[in-house]
């Protein structure tokens, strides 16, 4: 799907869900806007999924072809849409809990041919240029593998071994760039290696709720502006580097990262990461100004991933959970009908197969027990549906998600992030101020009042 293919239609009527009453693609010759049979995109068992699809003025293209997948896996269906009258439907049927998405392609001439393709009018197969997502009794996916028998063993032995380490906290101060903040580089111990990150503290005197920040994939240097954003409103913030470097280097780890000793459990490189994201609660804790009432984990992508785990981890420690498509989830999808996203853990190899269950989400989610608001993208690749509705349903505590129908991964659609950033702005701001989210339990409301 290209960036920006999707727009908002003017006028979109208030629905009961946070959600899009229809979608244009807008595309050159292509101009087609997709309307879902529900609003909301799900469906129950054995209920018709589907779009009515609809030309706008402009189009000049009336043929398409479609493709759709269960899990983005399996081929469903294939199709061809003939938009000579205006308006044509794409229709789905799956007796099964499932998430579908669809891929729309042109099937006309190229409006205008590459100059190192032939100028003949034939016709293009191009890059799939509209994404389309439903959900099938959602709330009914599983694990598609249990949790490994020794699972809880094996973590706790690890959070034993990160107790006997001093924290040893190493704060260096930096300017912050606000009269009202104090912002430090810091650096506590770990195991086999250190937390580093930026601490943002509020200058105001009194105690405060915390906040840790935890970073999505990549290795790059962190910026210090939204951890003084949310210092300045109120939050002992700490944003976590997911590696052991300086918050202002952009280097020094392998961009392969998460390939690292993916062969056991204990040498895998999420093992030190998973821990470390513990030790920085555990310093959170131990400042004496913090609050002693809240503290919320909040991040996108690997950052909720490891949101969800820390939280699994330390499930009496925490106050709320909220995160965007988080990653890591589903990871032997591949071996069972559906397919897992980032960090891509070879389905081939089945040593590998065996460590990443003792780091995915999935096997966490039943011992968080603090409200959980988490947000899913239907046409998300990176972070596939599938895989975050298990961990939605496997949920120990009170929860919400945040449905997103036409969002793919954050940083491939951000203007499709506005379900997400609303609700979370909402519930941060509950929060912060002393309240406590009052969840529904399922999907997140148009009011969303805490």
């Amino acid at each position: 799907m290209m960036r920006e293919s999707f727009r908002l239609g003017p006028r979109c009527p208030a629905l009961a869900l946070m959600l899009l009453c229809a979608v244009p693609w807008a595309h050159a010759q292509h101009q087609l806007r997709f309307t879902p049979f529900h609003s909301t995109g799900i469906y129950s068992l054995g209920e018709t999924a589907g779009w009515n699809v609809a030309t706008t003025p402009g189009t000049t293209c009336h043929h398409y072809i479609y493709t759709a997948k269960k899990n983005n896996q399996s081929v469903l269906k294939t199709g061809q849409l003939d938009l000579s009258s205006g308006a044509a439907k794409i229709e789905v049927q799956v007796n099964e809990p499932a998430m579908i998405l669809v891929q729309v392609d042109a099937d006309c001439p190229s409006a205008a041919p590459p100059a190192s393709a032939p100028a003949d009018g034939k016709k293009t197969v191009p890059a799939p240029e509209a994404a389309l997502g439903a959900a099938i009794a959602p709330t009914q996916l599983r694990p598609v593998i249990p949790a490994p028998a020794d699972f809880n063993a094996f973590w706790r032995g690890k959070l034993k071994l990160l107790k006997r380490i001093p924290i040893d906290p190493q704060l260096t101060p930096v300017p912050s760039g606000n009269p009202n903040v104090d912002l430090y580089t810091v650096k506590l111990r770990s195991v086999d290696s250190h937390v580093q990150g930026y601490l943002a503290v509020p200058r105001a005197p009194g105690k405060h709720p915390a906040l840790l920040l935890y970073q999505y994939a990549g290795v790059y240097a962190l910026k210090p502006t939204e951890s003084v954003k949310r210092a300045a409103e109120g939050w002992l913030t700490l944003d976590v580097d997911s590696h052991d470097i300086p918050p202002t280097q952009a280097d020094g780890v392998p961009t392969n990262y998460f390939t690292i000793g993916n062969h056991s459990r204990e040498t895998s490189y999420f093992l030190d990461m998973y821990l470390r994201d513990t030790r920085a609660l555990q310093y959170m804790r131990s400042r004496p100004d913090w609050g002693h009432k809240t503290l919320v984990f909040n991040g996108t992508s690997m950052g909720g991933q490891q949101s969800l785990v820390t939280a699994g981890l330390n499930p009496k420690l925490v106050t709320a959970v909220i995160v965007d498509e988080p990653s890591g989830a589903d990871t032997n999808g591949n071996l069972h009908g559906r397919k897992a996203g980032y960090p891509y853990w070879p389905s081939d190899d089945p040593q590998v197969m065996e460590t990443s269950r003792y780091f995915d989400p999935i096997n966490f989610a039943p011992h968080i027990k603090a409200p959980t608001i988490l947000a899913v993208g239907f046409i998300d690749t990176t972070a596939p549906p599938a895989g975050l509705w298990t961990v939605f349903d496997e949920l120990g505590g009170p929860k919400e998600i945040v449905p997103m129908i036409d969002s793919a991964h954050n940083n491939k659609t951000p203007d499709k992030q506005g379900n997400y950033l609303a609700r979370s702005k909402q519930a941060l701001n509950t929060l912060l101020h002393g309240g406590r989210l009052h969840l529904t339990g399922g999907t997140t409301t148009a009011t969303g009042a805490q």
